[in-house]
């Protein structure tokens, strides 16, 4: 990726504290990042180093408590209330572990959702939401009430539903934390689809190592630090993960 591109997402200095039982814990500590265009990029590290955590900060589902997060150019920081909720429709998409469909609503109807929020044109929304399902695989079941589908059909749904509007990047935590490991893998597969084909930019987190792996960037935290980040580097997987290891083993002797 050339450097002269601007990031579409760029953490900068980044801290997260957050206030349990009158302790303060930090869940991020001065993390700086960049996400380009066209990246598919997986977070991973040992339970609570703070990934969800970061993924929140990036999807502005949680603001930092010092630092500054960036999206397509513009200082998130700077925003709030109803402005912040618009912008975050406008640029962001985002998979669930759990897919949050709304289960009254038919498949089409769930995809189309985000764009009509935004206020989209209802025809032009279908229209699309109809090439999405069909890309994703689902196209048979637009009729179908969410309620009625299996876990992997849902996540399917929630993929084109994040995709609706266009996004500059979609977030997935733990996208195949609910599936089984054929589905896990049918998933991933569909998602490194997206980003080939679409030339989507996701950026994903995954405490299992062989989902993580599908990453072509991964970045690795512990204790609320970037410790090791493979972009622009000739890293295998299997290095990331001594890096991941070799911290833990550090850890614990402290």
């Amino acid at each position: 990726m050339a450097k002269h591109k601007r990031p579409i997402i760029k953490l900068r200095n980044v801290t997260k504290k957050y206030n349990e039982y009158g302790v303060s814990v930090t869940a991020l500590n001065r993390v700086s990042l960049e996400i380009y265009r066209g990246e598919f990029v997986s977070i991973i590290g040992p339970s609570g180093c703070g990934k969800s955590t970061m993924l929140h900060c990036m999807g502005l589902l949680d603001r930092p408590s010092s630092g500054q997060v960036f999206i397509a150019g513009k200082d998130t920081t700077k925003i709030s209330g109803r402005e912040i909720a618009l912008f975050r429709g406008e640029k962001l998409g985002f998979v669930f572990q759990n897919y949050n469909l709304i289960p009254r609503l038919t498949v089409l109807e769930n995809v189309v959702l985000p764009g009509l929020i935004m206020e989209k044109d209802p025809d032009m929304l279908e229209r699309k939401a109809h090439l999405l399902l069909k890309e994703v695989g689902i196209a048979h079941r637009t009729d179908h009430k969410g309620i009625h589908l299996s876990g992997g059909e849902q996540q399917k749904v929630a993929i084109a539903r994040a995709l609706i509007n266009e996004p500059v990047v979609v977030l997935a935590d733990e996208p195949t934390g609910a599936l089984d490991s054929e589905n896990s893998k049918e998933i991933m597969k569909l998602l490194a689809k997206m980003n080939e084909t679409k030339h989507a930019t996701f950026v994903f987190v995954s405490h299992d190592m062989n989902i993580a792996s599908y990453g072509k960037r991964t970045i690795v935290l512990t204790d609320g630090k970037i410790v090791d980040d493979t972009r622009g580097k000739t890293h295998t997987f299997g290095q990331v993960i001594q890096c991941l290891t070799n911290n833990n083993t550090n850890n614990k002797r402290k």
